[in-house]
């Protein structure tokens, strides 16, 4: 009788397996994503993500408000931001890729052109509205000098594309999630920032940096903290 109420109890513990994600600080939060989603549906999942890495993209945003300063302060060319940005962008591309294909692989009945979709949109879709198409709204509205879009998988798409495609690849062969969230937060903070201080020239005022720090939250807030969970799972079939 005891054995029985242990292979129950046993079997009780499988079945409640949370989902495999990261943590803004490396650790997990597998309960508190399985419990949110069980309890309040994908928005509470999407409140909850929101919620737990505010924090950390606050300290993001202020590295790089603190490079930016410093950039105009020592009059860094906007070669230097544009070299930047196309080393930092890919590789987030490359994580997000990983991530969002990795999360699809290990929760739903994946078929290889549903795994391929949903890591391009969570990659290419998602890195460009956030390092690229946001940051370019920003130096819209503070009428920065230089401002143009670059969109990646179009501009250099024989950099970007293959990254996409290798972060797929690995996510699918290779799905695991337990990445440090906060390193993602500040890979795209940072490439959201190099996309901007490219628009930038002449001297910044204190308004400047103060509406620059809003677009740099908002780029990474919102995309970048929910796309490694909850975009994948919007295609899981409950």
């Amino acid at each position: 009788m005891a054995d029985s109420s242990s292979s129950s109890a046993q079997g009780k513990t499988n079945n409640a397996e949370p989902l495999d994600v990261a943590s803004p600080a490396g650790g997990s939060q597998n309960g508190s994503a399985a419990s949110t989603r069980g309890a309040g549906g994908i928005v509470g999942l999407v409140a909850a993500e929101l919620k737990a890495h505010a924090p950390f993209t606050m300290l993001g945003t202020a590295t790089g408000v603190a490079i930016m300063a410093a950039f105009a302060v020592m009059d860094v060319p906007r070669s230097i931001s544009a070299a930047l940005f196309w080393s930092l962008h890919p590789l987030h591309v490359l994580l997000s890729a990983l991530v969002t294909t990795a999360m699809f692989t290990l929760h739903s009945r994946r078929t290889l052109l549903g795994t391929v979709v949903v890591g391009c949109l969570g990659s290419l879709g998602i890195a460009t509205l956030s390092d690229c198409l946001i940051p370019y709204a920003g130096e819209s509205l503070l009428g920065l000098p230089h401002r143009a879009v670059h969109l990646g998988f179009i501009e250099k798409w024989w950099l970007v594309n293959p990254m996409a495609a290798a972060g797929i690849l690995l996510g699918y062969l290779w799905p695991r999630t337990r990445v440090a969230h906060a390193g993602h937060v500040l890979l795209s903070t940072w490439a959201s920032l190099f996309h901007m201080t490219m628009a930038m020239g002449g001297e910044s005022n204190i308004f400047g940096y103060a509406a620059s720090a809003l677009f740099l939250f908002l780029a990474v807030w919102i995309p970048c903290c929910t796309s490694d969970i909850v975009f994948p799972l919007l295609f899981v079939k409950k």
